[in-house]
């Protein structure tokens, strides 16, 4: 029993170290001879999507965002599908129908639902997807398409920078999206990347395909089709959208959300769980699925400690009850005490443990349970 202990002790820290610092390693070492792509000037037609539910407080400044974007107009056309709004939003969506902006309303039935609407009204060669809440840079349009003049690329997905936060929890919840993109670099420099960022990415209309009902993850959904197909999916700062940092109250139901579509995405595409029919397997399941082994490897860690020998015993739990003391503590520490920055990374990091147990739910729940909404206070809406 005691050896048993033993080997769950080390096989869950070996993992857990892995997916937190080892797999970054084998990326940045893969990532020393990059898989050339040959981006030039592309102008093909584009259809932008919109889906939207109850987005009055964001849409005339996201509108005004995409309208701004340096791509010919008779090449792009602008679909919001308001999915069940009743906040006002098509009010204002109409208001730029003299702008060539089109309305297409939609029962309540979710985002999947709502793309499925725009996707069988697109026509154009390439679709971009975005969000209404994060403001685009204008040349991202532009940028995006100079990747599909390579015929291997299937998907473009631009960078999602996140402004300075004001609270020490904000700048160490930023700090992790600039480890997320860190990553995705190194995996479109080798091959293709997991996912897309879901505000701000392009694709080309003939890979599409349905969404299944309540899909939470049209980012990795769609995406993976490309990849799996053969075609490369690509992440590139060069194209850009702005957003306003969460705090970890606000974060946290987004993070589950994320993690459940994970669940889902290997549901949906067993193929990827494949390393025969995947041929970037293993960072699909090193950086996606090994997120969903967090709170289990750390389970397996404390209790594995019970079983080592001294003084490994008592360094285990001293290690342990100090990190998650820290965990604990962060609320009560004031912003720009020098504990804090210790404090804030670990509660940062054990959100995101706790979401990833979260979102094992979806296994047994209604998706729709999954959709957050989302309320920060900004400076746009004031």
């Amino acid at each position: 029993m005691q050896l048993a202990g033993a080997i769950l002790f080390l096989t869950s820290a070996i993992a857990l170290f892995y997916v937190a610092a080892g797999y970054p390693l084998v990326l940045a070492l893969l990532a020393r001879r990059p898989k050339p792509v040959f981006p030039k000037p592309f102008l093909p037609a584009v259809n932008v999507l919109l889906p939207v539910h109850n987005g009055a407080a964001w849409m005339r400044q996201k509108l005004e965002s995409i309208l701004a974007l340096d791509y010919p107009r008779d090449l792009m056309t602008i679909l919001v599908i308001s999915d069940g709004s009743d906040d006002g939003t098509d009010d204002i969506v109409r208001e730029f129908a003299g702008r060539g902006v089109e309305l297409l309303p939609v029962p309540r039935g979710g985002k999947a639902r709502a793309l499925n609407a725009g996707l069988e009204r697109a026509s154009g060669e390439i679709i971009f997807f975005t969000d209404v809440r994060q403001t685009l840079d204008p040349s991202s349009m532009r940028h995006l398409m100079t990747y599909f003049a390579d015929p291997v690329v299937g998907v473009v997905s631009g960078e999602l920078i996140i402004r300075d936060g004001r609270t020490q929890e904000e700048v160490h919840t930023g700090l992790y999206w600039k480890y997320e993109k860190w990553i995705r670099r190194r995996q479109s420099q080798i091959d293709s990347v997991t996912g897309a960022t879901g505000c701000i990415y392009a694709m080309r209309r003939s890979l599409t395909e349905p969404l299944p009902a309540n899909t939470l993850l049209d980012d990795v959904f769609l995406p993976a089709g490309a990849y799996l197909k053969g075609y490369r999916v690509l992440w590139t700062d060069g194209a850009k959208a702005f957003d306003y940092p969460t705090p970890l109250g606000v974060e946290y139901p987004r993070k589950v959300r994320t993690q459940a579509g994970t669940y889902q995405v290997a549901i949906f595409r067993p193929a990827l769980l494949n390393p025969f029919r995947n041929r970037i397997w293993l960072h699909f399941a090193s950086h996606r699925m090994g997120r969903l082994l967090l709170p289990f490897l750390l389970l397996g860690i404390a209790v594995g400690t019970f079983a080592l020998p001294q003084p490994w015993l008592t360094v285990s739990i001293g290690a342990q009850v100090l990190f998650y003391a820290m965990v604990f503590a962060d609320p009560y520490i004031p912003d720009g005490a020098a504990l804090k920055r210790f404090t804030s990374i670990s509660r940062t990091f054990m959100v995101m443990v706790a979401a990833a147990f979260t979102a094992a739910r979806v296994l047994f729940q209604p998706n729709k349970e999954f959709w957050p909404v989302t309320r920060i206070d900004t400076p746009a809406r004031s």
